[in-house]
C-alpha cells in the first residue's frame, strides 16, 4: 500500500535588494556595484532574504549595508524577479539606490565588490535576469 501524497503549500522565499549606483569619483560616469558571493562563485546585485515581518525597503537597505558596507538612498522600485532557488520559489523586490558613504570589508558572504560601468556590469553579472535590472536603472535615471 502506498503512502498518501500530501501537498504542502510551498512558501515563497521573500527577498529584497538594490541596484546600487554612484557617480565615479574619477570621471563622474555612472557606476553600478556588484557583489561576489564565494559560496556560489557568482556576481550579483546586493540582495538577501527578508527577516520575519521586515519591510522590504528596510530589508533592501540592510542587505546593501551588510554586503557592501555602504549606506544608500532608495529610488524607484525596479521589477520584481521571480525564480527557483534551490528548488524553492523565490521573489526578490529591487530598488534603484544611490550609494552613500561607506567602505567595503570582506566577509563570509561577500568577499569582493566591483564598481563597474553599466556595460561592464551587464557583462560581469552571472544571471541573465540580473542584467535587465541594469537596463531599467539606466532608463529610470534618464527620466530623473
Amino acid at each position: 500500500m502506498r503512502a498518501p501524497v500530501t501537498h504542502a503549500k510551498e512558501t515563497i522565499v521573500q527577498a529584497a535588494g538594490c541596484v546600487l549606483w554612484r557617480r565615479s569619483p574619477v570621471d563622474g560616469g555612472l557606476e553600478v556595484c556588484l557583489v561576489h558571493r564565494p559560496k556560489y562563485d557568482d556576481w550579483s546585485h546586493p540582495k538577501g532574504k527578508l527577516k520575519r515581518g521586515e519591510d522590504p525597503r528596510a530589508g533592501a537597505l540592510r542587505e546593501v549595508a551588510e554586503e557592501t558596507g555602504y549606506g544608500a538612498v532608495l529610488g524607484a522600485e525596479l521589477p520584481t524577479l521571480r525564480y527557483l532557488a534551490n528548488g524553492r520559489p523565490k521573489q526578490v523586490r529591487y530598488w534603484a539606490a544611490e550609494a552613500g558613504s561607506g567602505r567595503f570589508v570582506p566577509n563570509d558572504e561577500v568577499d569582493r565588490i566591483l564598481w563597474l560601468s553599466p556595460v561592464a556590469a551587464r557583462g560581469r553579472l552571472t544571471q541573465p535576469r540580473d542584467r535587465d535590472l541594469v537596463d531599467v536603472l539606466l532608463r529610470q535615471l534618464e527620466h530623473t
